[in-house]
């Protein structure tokens, strides 16, 4: 055999091989964006820090309860990325309208519409299944999160009402409540006090995504606060919710003096940069500047619930 046939077949090896991995990326990548892969992940956070606090107040061993902490994450990841494979079926008809969700497989028609609602069912249906091997109490409240998430806001309040970012707020505030009542359910009021601050969180979050999106949103006909009542009462009601977030820290006093001068100062650096703001000209430049605020104080304020149960 010629050296030119060994390399002819070494090349052509390596291009199938080249081909099978990327068809197999591209797959993957595909699934990723059916289920929302950061939306999942950011509501990993709150669910465990839910999960975390119930067995630390509760004085419960993390390490003796390994199993309720799989069932009860991995089960809350699965019914949040069925709900989110649904969403994107029930909006693909509008989703081609708008930059960020252009090229979703439900829009390129890379993966069949109806394949996907039976992903998401599936996926709902799992998750639901090890969720019932925590408590009944987290379980219901995975389904009304996926009730919630589905129905009133993806095929209701969405498209409808101007007020459908409050709407779809109650089922991301659900997943600290879940990670609760995996391990307690009789929920306590600092479970309930997570649920507030994550839904009070939310409306001056995705306003100011609907600031930065608004051209989008207005083609797509979402009727996103910016996009009905403008930026300047969409600026208001912004610092309205910002203001909200100002007495929930001391909700959360069992957590320490620490935290609750952390939260604090999170809460109020939040206000001033929005009052701030007022003075910038640019509409566009106030919103990314609130949005990025926005995503590390979630990061920050429930990384440091964890933290100083450690301390």
């Amino acid at each position: 055999m010629s050296n030119s046939k060994v390399y002819g077949d070494a090349a052509i090896e390596s291009d199938a091989a080249g081909i099978a991995s990327g068809a197999k990326t591209s797959v993957w990548k595909d699934f990723m964006a059916l289920i929302k892969i950061g939306i999942v992940n950011s509501n990993l956070i709150t669910t465990f820090t839910g999960l975390w606090l119930a067995l630390h107040f509760s004085g419960q061993s993390f390490l003796d309860h390994l199993d309720i902490v799989f069932f009860a994450v991995v089960g809350s990841s699965l019914i949040i990325g069925g709900s989110c494979a649904i969403n994107n079926y029930i909006d693909r008809d509008i989703d081609h309208l708008m930059e960020r969700t252009k090229t979703r497989p439900t829009v390129t028609g890379k993966i069949v519409p109806g394949k996907v609602l039976v992903l998401g069912i599936l996926l709902i249906g799992l998750g639901t299944l090890l969720l019932s091997f925590t408590t009944v109490t987290a379980t219901v409240i995975g389904l009304l999160g996926v009730f919630s998430y589905v129905v009133l806001y993806t095929m209701w309040s969405k498209r409808q009402l101007v007020s459908n970012t409050i709407i779809g707020s109650i089922s991301g505030a659900v997943p600290p409540l879940i990670g609760w009542a995996a391990i307690d359910g009789n929920l306590d009021i600092m479970a309930w006090s997570l649920f507030v601050l994550m839904f009070v969180w939310q409306p001056p979050h995705f306003y100011a995504l609907a600031m930065r999106r608004v051209k989008e949103y207005k083609a797509a006909g979402i009727p996103m606060l910016p996009v009905v009542k403008g930026f300047r009462t969409t600026k208001i009601h912004i610092l309205i919710w910002v203001a909200l977030l100002l007495p929930i820290p001391f909700l959360l006093t069992k957590l320490g003096i620490p935290f609750l001068i952390l939260a604090s100062v999170l809460n109020i650096g939040w206000l001033v940069l929005g009052i701030y703001g007022y003075k910038i000209k640019d509409d566009i430049k106030w919103a990314k500047l609130m949005f990025v605020y926005s995503l590390q104080y979630l990061t920050i304020i429930f990384t440091a619930m964890v933290i100083v149960t450690l301390i």
